[in-house]
């Protein structure tokens, strides 16, 4: 068979200035001056062996490439040209294509994502997180307020396709009045995309080890529902769990995610899942230190193993319960290769607890479902 998955392409960026206590993300306090042209060398190489490991892949145009981290505004504009056009001296873009890089405001430069945007960077996703000084220092981040205003004005000013700000809402001691004004802050700037999701404490990180006092489950679910009714009173439509957009400024790439479609990845601890002509899923994690990825051994695989058809439900619904938009059924075949049979039991049982309803074409997600999705995804374990 032809293969129409799409085809998306994940590079990560390991530095950051200063490490932020809640993330969980793999990241580097920077300690001296970035090696970026090494590390774009060792990114077009480690592109070069996945496209070797998979057939045929090299023949599939890609549809967006993200570009994370870490902080991937660290690196230069002449360095992303060079990434970018090794990348497309390898596989094919399609016209479309979505390229977007991550930002801080405190690294935010207009010069510097003009030069971006000249060189292919349509879409830029900045991590403001709030517009309350306070929460920001208590956040480790290095920008304050003022700041990450500015870099949304100096967004628009650019010239870009799209961009996006990263808010969190169940920050330490947050009240509801201070989420909504986070929440007016941004609508005011006018962004045609917002990622809006709740602070939560991961393993491993500054937080987990010392928690801050955070908001309880009844003033989370206030935060949540205002929220969303202030953000759609705006025109901003959620699309999926935690993304708001104004009219067609869905962010493709994260899109591809949620479809379960294919993506490469590239740099230290990416990962990357991609799906052979007869439905086989693999998934990649690459070497996460960048002391270890750097090594001229050039082995950058850390992991590679074929997802069992027993977990390809799980891993199936995991993703695209995210939607906000009904699921097709012939989407589960069609990415899986398995019969709707196969799940039978699971859906009936989603449906019982109204987690879940479903017509002769289509699953949707109730709004219980979206609210309970853990739950809901637990249902399709070991099918």
């Amino acid at each position: 068979m032809t293969i129409q998955i799409p085809l998306s392409l994940y590079v990560h960026i390991p530095w950051c200035v200063q490490k932020c206590p809640y993330c969980d993300f793999n990241s580097h306090t920077l300690k001296g001056k970035v090696p970026e042209h090494d590390y774009i060398d060792f990114l077009l190489d480690d592109l070069r062996k996945d496209l070797a490991r998979f057939k045929g892949v090299n023949e599939r145009h890609l549809h967006s490439i993200f570009i994370g981290g870490g902080t991937p505004s660290l690196i230069s504009p002449e360095e992303i040209f060079r990434l970018l056009k090794g990348i497309e001296a390898e596989i094919l873009f399609k016209d479309s294509i979505e390229i977007t890089m991550e930002a801080n405001p405190s690294t935010f430069e207009i010069n510097k994502f003009i030069a971006y945007r000249k060189i292919g960077v349509n879409r830029i996703s900045i991590g403001v997180q709030s517009f309350n000084d306070q929460q920001l220092k208590r956040l480790g981040r290095l920008h304050d307020s003022t700041e990450a205003k500015r870099a949304a004005i100096l967004a628009h000013q650019a010239g870009l396709n799209s961009f996006n700000l990263d808010l969190m809402h169940g920050l330490p001691d947050q009240t509801l009045e201070g989420a909504l004004n986070d929440i007016q802050q941004a609508i005011k700037l006018n962004p045609p995309h917002l990622s809006w999701y709740q602070l939560t404490i991961e393993p491993n990180t500054q937080y987990y080890y010392k928690p801050p006092i955070l908001p309880d489950d009844n003033d989370l679910w206030n935060f949540s529902e205002q929220g969303h009714q202030l953000l759609s009173a705006s025109g901003y439509v959620q699309y999926e769990t935690s993304g708001y957009r104004k009219l067609g400024f869905e962010c493709q790439h994260n899109l591809n995610y949620w479809h379960f479609g294919d993506y490469l990845g590239i740099g230290c601890g990416a990962h990357g899942k991609i799906t052979s002509e007869d439905l086989v899923v693999c998934r990649t994690v690459k070497v996460k230190h960048p002391r270890e990825y750097l090594k001229p051994e050039k082995i950058y695989l850390s992991e590679l193993y074929i997802v069992e058809g027993h977990e390809l439900p799980l891993e199936f619904f995991m993703n695209r319960f995210r939607l906000i938009e009904p699921c097709p059924k012939d989407d589960f075949f069609n990415f899986t290769g398995l019969p709707l049979d196969v799940v039978r039991v699971s859906i009936n049982n989603a449906i019982q607890q109204g987690l879940l309803t479903e017509s002769e074409n289509y699953w949707q997600v109730t709004k219980r479902g979206r609210l309970f999705l853990n739950d809901l995804v637990s249902l399709f374990i070991n099918e």
